[in-house]
């Protein structure tokens, strides 16, 4: 059997990549830049990049181990809960913010967060309320939270088109790492 040439030079460049790690590999590592060998990645960290790329389940996964390393606090209880939010489980996303809020009264991507969840359940009432806690506790900064709370507002206002607002479909739009804002055409 005569090996030939090509495929020498393929299993010949095989074995260097697997003795020097790989082709192209950074001595941090690929999937985890800055995090040395032998070291897990923040799960918050990798949580916010499959986030972005929209694996939520995945991204669950990784809030969860980052809730095991880091214990919960705010930022893993909100974590959790935009992930659940961005799969549809509005129950739980719903108990993991109001958890996240009670953490920490002064977050607003967790009131914020809370707020949209219900909308989506159509408890227009307490959104607005709880949208008007994120609006203070960020200061009026967040244009998302300020036009959240338009919104409710909005809907709170109008009770009267009760047939237009079980047709209405919000539209959520992810902003950042785990902000959300409702689009609605009123």
């Amino acid at each position: 059997m005569m090996i030939r040439p090509v495929l020498i030079g393929f299993l010949l460049l095989s074995m260097a990549a697997c003795t020097s790690g790989g082709l192209n590999r950074s001595s941090d590592g690929v999937f985890a830049p800055g995090v040395a060998r032998g070291e897990s990645a923040d799960g918050l960290i990798v949580g916010h990049r499959l986030m972005a790329v929209g694996e939520y389940e995945l991204a669950l996964k990784a809030y969860n181990r980052a809730a095991a390393d880091q214990g919960l606090n705010v930022d893993t209880m909100s974590a959790i809960g935009s992930a659940n939010l961005n799969l549809g489980r509005l129950g739980q996303a719903e108990r993991w913010m109001r958890l996240a809020v009670e953490e920490d009264p002064t977050f607003p991507p967790a009131w914020n967060n809370l707020g949209v969840i219900l909308m989506e359940r159509g408890e227009i009432g307490e959104a607005s309320e709880v949208f008007r806690r994120a609006f203070a506790a960020d200061s009026g900064n967040s244009d998302e939270i300020r036009d959240n709370l338009r919104l409710a507002l909005a809907k709170l206002e109008n009770p009267g088109n009760t047939a237009e607002q079980e047709n209405q479909n919000f539209n959520l739009i992810r902003r950042g790492a785990g902000d959300f804002v409702l689009m609605s055409d009123l």
